[in-house]
This record gives C-alpha cells, sequence and structure tokens, in this order.
C-alpha cells in the first residue's frame, strides 16, 4: 500500500450511501461512546470514513486483505481528514495467523459473510474471542437465511449469483451463525431488522 494514497484510489459501493446511516443509527445503541474499534473487512472504505465522523469518541480501525481495498480506505482517509479514523491495516479473517492487533472495545464486520469462505467467519469469531473482553460487542450486518423464513427472491437471486462466483461463497444460516459465535464464547444480545433485507446481529463476549 502506498504511504501517500491517490484520490484516485477511492473505490465507490453503491450500497454505502443506501445503508451507511439505518447502519449507523444501530451503531450508536450498542458501541461503547469511546474506545477502539475494529472494522474487519473494510471494503472500500466509505462506511469506515462516515462512521469516523459520525462517531467522534470513537477511534475506528479499519482492515482487509486484499491492498487495492486498503488503498481505498487510506485514500478516503486523506480525503476526508478524519482524525480518529487510522490508516487500515492488512487482516485476514480467515487465516490462522495472529490479527496484528492486540485488543479492541468492540468489532464490526459489514457484508464479509456471505461473500467469503464459510473459514473467514469461524476466524473472525476466534479473532474476535482472543481481541475482545467480556461484554464487549461484535456487531455483523448482511443478508441471511432463517429457519421459518422464506427467502426473499432478492436474495435468494444475490445468493445464486454468490455461489456462481465461487462456489465457498452465499448466504448462511442464520442459526448456523450463531451456533458458531457460541462456541467461540459469544452470546446473542439482538438481531434487528434492517433496509433491503438485511440483519444486524449483535453479539456479545462471554
Amino acid at each position: 500500500m502506498s504511504q501517500d494514497p491517490a484520490p484516485d484510489d477511492r473505490r465507490h459501493a453503491p450500497a454505502t450511501l443506501r445503508n451507511r446511516d439505518p447502519i449507523l443509527e444501530q451503531l450508536r445503541a450498542c458501541l461503547p461512546p469511546s474506545g477502539l474499534v475494529l472494522e474487519v473487512a473494510s471494503g472500500s472504505g466509505e462506511h469506515a470514513v462516515h462512521f469516523a465522523a459520525s462517531l467522534p469518541g470513537i477511534v475506528w480501525q479499519p482492515s482487509d486483505p486484499d491492498p487495492v481495498a486498503c488503498r481505498s480506505i487510506a485514500a478516503w482517509r486523506v480525503s476526508e481528514g478524519t482524525s480518529n479514523l487510522l490508516a487500515p491495516i492488512t487482516l485476514d479473517a480467515a487465516s490462522t495467523d495472529s490479527w496484528s492487533i492486540e485488543s479492541a472495545d468492540a468489532l464490526v464486520c459489514i457484508n464479509m459473510v456471505h461473500i467469503s469462505p464459510w473459514a473467514a467467519t469461524l476466524g473472525l469469531f476466534q479473532g474476535a474471542g482472543r481481541l475482545l473482553t467480556s461484554g464487549s460487542p461484535l456487531v455483523l450486518y448482511g443478508p441471511y437465511r432463517r429457519t421459518g423464513h422464506t427467502l426473499e427472491p432478492s436474495n435468494a437471486a444475490f445468493d445464486e449469483d454468490l455461489k456462481r462466483r465461487d462456489p465457498r461463497w452465499g448466504l448462511r444460516l442464520l442459526e448456523d451463525v450463531l451456533g458458531a459465535a457460541a462456541e467461540a464464547g459469544f452470546t446473542e444480545d439482538v438481531v434487528h431488522e434492517m433496509p433491503a433485507n438485511n440483519l444486524m446481529i449483535v453479539l456479545r463476549r462471554t
């Protein structure tokens, strides 16, 4: 990643403009008023700059395994001049290596679980278990399958497209995600219905 990213390095994810404020509303309710928040799989970095600017008491640590994404995050950081947004770090949730951060007060992961191998979700929970202390939140956002709920047509089409792109991807069953979280030492706090058939899952470290 360049030490001096150019504005042209900024990537744009159209869904970010639509979902960032509903996500922010829920983050205000579940994140601590201050401390370090690690965002896993920050993607373009647009969420990171928006949340950091809107939550000035928090230090926001973005991360991503993709060097192109990290350059985009860095470029957004320079462009917006958000003082409580740290430089991105390279972090692969699926890796068995230790993460390059020792602790955090909360962890946020948006739209990763369905667009990565299942190993990334399991790695996310294991890593969060190492970083977070008792009661600290782990927040997930994205579309999920749920037992007893008919999958919405838009999510069904999205799921099929994901699996065509990579058979390891796809919408996860919420109960499977919560079960894996429990095995890693997390309990369900609340599941919020979000716009566009998404869910926000707030877990707490036991």
